[in-house]
């Protein structure tokens, strides 16, 4: 049987739960997994490195479930933080703790790519999961990828052992040079590897495109929303485990699970549909961060990048100052983050970027624009 054969195409990524008060709603929580696990879906993806991630879907999930009923994913981040491999082995030791699962389906390395391998080959986590697999507190193995298809496969050709592969695809970025999705995608295929796709609304601007792209989107299906025009695009594909969606609203999940629970591929129309919105959207010059805020952790000023370029990106794309500064405020300012003007030009920011933005630039454009 094929990794992932009986998982239907749509996992609930718990990467951006919905907030209240500053904290994950827990409650709005447990009515959106209810909701996806009567779909008949039952893939869950988590990570220590999302900040109270793995303690709610344990409330929410974990401990009102039976454990055979889902498939639970987490993820290790060598590179966070980690001096020695004991570092980076008490991390699995406290996703169990969190989740309370007893076990993983799926565990994943995180973002490996560019400098951030060296810490998994560094600590050699390569065989501890390999041994905690036959311990049987790990089903499958995998890694999550941000970086060239060049290096996808060294890692690949290194590590034979691996199971799956996760991979940022959406329409936006199947041929943006910056991302190489495509590139990417064919070379899992190459090295038959299951693949989990992330990203496919691309931290949501794929849900609400410039006008130019909805346009092209609504014309063509005025019922459907721009976000399930996003997510088919990457369930369309083959040789899929599943394809992840961060849901952060009721809202959002029904939405989902409306055109995902009796998904069937996209039609030759479709398919030109989406090309049309790909190549309008290529036209707009936005900054392609997905809100991941692997630079937050690393920035020595605190600086709120990701909230800077969110405000930069409502400017580009609606042509509103007062609505950039607006979020601006609120997600940077409010959130206790410093602003943009701040940068120091350290460079750490842009070495833990998996998208690969010049940060450093682009917050000296945000300054100027918004200051």
């Amino acid at each position: 049987m094929t990794l992932g054969e009986n998982i239907k195409k749509l996992g609930f990524g718990l990467m951006r739960l919905p907030q209240k008060d500053g904290a994950i709603d827990v409650e709005q929580v447990k009515i959106m997994v209810d909701k996806f696990l009567a779909a008949g879906f039952t893939y869950f993806d988590t990570a220590w490195a999302y900040p109270g991630s793995e303690d709610a879907i344990r409330q929410a999930l974990v401990e009102r479930y039976p454990r055979e009923k889902f498939q639970l994913a987490t993820k290790n981040a060598a590179w966070i933080n980690c001096k020695t491999r004991e570092d980076a082995i008490a991390q699995f030791e406290t996703s169990l703790k969190q989740t309370g699962a007893g076990y993983f389906d799926f565990y994943l390395l995180h973002n490996l790519g560019e400098s951030r391998t060296k810490f998994f080959d560094d600590f050699d986590m390569w065989s501890f999961v390999q041994e905690k697999k036959k311990e049987g507190l790990i089903r499958h193995v995998g890694f999550s990828f941000h970086s060239t298809p060049e290096e996808l496969e060294a890692i690949l050709k290194a590590h034979p052992e691996m199971e799956f592969v996760q991979l940022q695809i959406n329409y936006g970025d199947w041929e943006n040079p910056a991302i190489q999705s495509r590139a990417c995608y064919e070379m899992a295929q190459k090295y038959n590897k299951p693949v989990v796709i992330m990203e496919p609304v691309k931290g949501g601007m794929l849900a609400n495109p410039p006008e130019s792209v909805k346009a092209i989107l609504k014309a063509a299906e005025p019922e459907s929303s721009c976000a399930a025009w996003a997510v088919r695009f990457a369930a369309n594909l083959d040789g899929l485990i599943t394809v992840l969606s961060g849901m952060s609203s009721v809202e959002q999940m029904e939405d989902n699970l409306s055109y995902m629970k009796d998904f069937e591929k996209l039609t030759p129309a479709q398919k030109e549909t989406i090309e049309k919105a790909r190549a309008a959207l290529a036209k707009i010059p936005v900054i392609p961060c997905t809100t991941c805020n692997y630079c937050a952790k690393v920035c020595p000023q605190d600086i709120g990048i990701s909230g800077s370029f969110t405000a930069m990106n409502y400017l580009t794309l609606y042509g509103d100052k007062d609505a950039a500064k607006h979020q601006e405020q609120w997600l940077v300012n409010m959130h206790g983050k410093k602003p943009a003007a701040n940068c120091v030009k350290c460079g750490a920011c842009e070495k833990a970027c998996p998208q690969h933005i010049k940060i450093r630039d682009e917050l000296e454009k945000v300054a100027k624009a918004l200051g």
